[in-house]
């Protein structure tokens, strides 16, 4: 009778594994009430102001107020929107952090699965809490950035295929069928929910189509992968993707306009390219670049070098394993080590081709370790130096490790503050917006009769030529009530600019400040017609 541990089957988690699965998630989620109120510039541009807006039915109503993230999928963002104005902040922020720490379950099954060894329960359990100490992973924790919160699809995706890999390449076709469409439902919804997530598609693609299996069953699989994948994008996507088409004439506005050509943006990309590798020498070396120095690939300070550690250790182990000996007895499953390297390498080529920002990563950070686990498993060597080297390495990861967590507030109620002076007549108000600072979240404490308008900022400029422009120089020529600006203090000559560019002025004796929780203090300005009579 074979050993537990050389059975491809995945067995049922036994009462002891969920505790500990369950203690990961509830310690996550204490962590981050710990933590407080993520502060950070997303949450304040558009992660509140988005289901505030969606839910309200602004869309339309208002115009570029959280730049180009005001025209995002809303979706994402309304569960923890609906906990934070439903409940109490420490409620929202708790689920959020369990949410978050769920990655630990599709890291444990793939590491449970992928090892052969006696103690390979334990050894699970150790490698899938490494994978959740990576320096942007702890960085990110607690905030809405959520590339922390769709890993757990992506994982899970990949962790069906590991633990499933003998019915997917052997079993009953109507099951390998059943096990590939969950899968690719899973991997298609965090790709519906947010675009980003879409190289985790190719890898996830990738992954199905090395497992073992005769042409039966990996055209089954990867057809009802794909399918799955399908439907789950367009079930999250599919209704954003069409209401974005009917309004503005490009589903995935104001993205790759030179393609969609919408006539209220520029025919532009206006995509993030910073990150790009100029070269092909700069992509060969990118996961070294970036372990080194995080502003290569991101704009949030983080240290960690375990993507550059896998990268290393695969690019090692790949041509011994393909020419030359194997271990007899090796220390991981060759089935799910080849899964799990086509998962990682494939997302890897797709995100540095189309992205190459390390928070679009984050799965890979996570993953990393068991990457570097799988790889050195594979060596043809005595466990025991196996093992040993493997200490090392997880050492070094360790020792480059250095998490930056961000500015938190209290987690007091309500979740957003925010002091507004007098507004004499809300129902008959205009608000323009300037600037670059995140002023989004500001809006869903306004009076709902007014109208937001950005009329500055990355999206959208009074000289831009574009029909949104266009739109809201109309808006704001036939309103015939109260005008206000709003902007950060810092940004104020530029509102100044780009208010006397639609012939409007600030009163700026009559300027107040805007105070809440989570930054600012925000000038609120009334605004007059005309040339500027009034200084400060």
């Amino acid at each position: 009778m074979p050993r537990p541990y050389a059975s491809r089957r995945a067995p049922p988690l036994a009462p002891q594994e969920l505790l500990f699965l369950g203690v990961v998630m509830v310690a996550w989620g204490l962590f981050v009430i710990s933590l407080g109120k993520d502060m950070s510039w997303d949450f304040r541009n558009y992660h509140w102001y988005a289901p505030y807006a969606f839910l309200n039915s602004r869309l339309g109503f208002d115009i570029a107020v959280a730049h180009h993230a005001t025209y995002y999928n809303p979706l994402l963002d309304v569960p923890f929107y609906w906990l934070g104005t439903h409940t109490h902040s420490w409620i929202a922020l708790g689920v959020l952090g369990a949410a978050q720490g769920a990655n630990i379950v599709p890291l444990y099954l793939i590491a449970r699965s992928m090892l052969q060894s006696e103690e390979r329960h334990f050894m699970a359990g150790v490698l899938a809490l490494f994978c959740m100490t990576g320096g942007l992973t702890l960085s990110l924790t607690g905030t809405t950035y959520y590339d922390n919160v769709m890993s757990v699809f992506t994982l899970s995706g990949l962790a069906l295929l590991v633990t499933q890999r003998e019915t997917l390449s052997t079993g009953a076709l109507s099951r390998a069928a059943a096990i590939a469409l969950i899968a690719g439902l899973v991997t298609g919804s965090a790709v519906g929910l947010k675009l980003p997530q879409a190289p985790y598609a190719i890898g996830f693609a990738a992954a199905l189509a090395v497992l073992p299996g005769d042409i039966k069953h990996r055209g089954t699989r990867l057809l009802a992968g794909g399918l799955g994948g399908v439907l789950g994008l367009a079930l999250f996507a599919g209704y954003w993707w069409w209401k974005m088409d009917h309004l503005t004439g490009n589903p995935l506005f104001p993205y790759f306009n030179q393609y969609f050509h919408s006539p209220l943006a520029l025919d532009a990309t206006y995509r993030d390219t910073r990150f790009l590798p100029a070269n092909l020498r700069e992509a060969l070396l990118y996961p070294i670049l970036f372990s080194i120095d995080w502003r290569v690939a991101n704009d949030l300070p983080f240290g960690d070098a375990r993507v550059g550690l896998a990268y290393l250790t695969v690019l090692i182990t790949l041509p011994f394993w393909i020419f030359s000996g194997r271990s007899r007895k090796p220390l991981v499953a060759p089935a799910a080590a080849a899964a799990i390297f086509a998962f990682a390498i494939a997302t890897y080529i797709a995100w540095i081709s189309i992205f190459a920002i390390y928070r679009y990563i984050l799965a890979l950070e996570m993953l990393a370790p068991i990457v570097i686990v799988a790889a050195i498993g594979l060596w043809a060597l005595p466990r025991q130096v196996q093992l040993s080297i493997l200490g090392v390495l997880m050492v070094v990861a360790l020792a480059l490790t250095r998490p930056n967590i961000l500015e938190r507030a209290p987690a007091d109620d309500p979740y957003v503050q925010v002091t507004l002076p007098p507004i004499p007549h809300p129902e008959n108000t205009m608000l323009l917006m300037t600037g670059e600072a995140p002023l989004g979240f500001v809006v869903a404490s306004l009076p709902r009769a007014m109208p937001v308008l950005r009329i500055d900022g990355w999206m959208i400029q009074p000289k831009d030529r574009s029909k949104l422009t266009q739109i809201a120089r109309a808006r704001v020529a036939e309103f015939k009530g109260d005008l206000y600006v709003l902007s950060n203090e810092y940004e104020m000559e530029r509102a100044r600019q780009a208010l006397t560019d639609y012939d409007l002025a600030v009163n700026w004796i009559e300027c107040r400040d805007i105070e809440t929780n989570l930054g600012g203090p925000y000038r609120f300005c009334p605004v007059t017609r005309g040339a500027e009579k009034i200084h400060e």
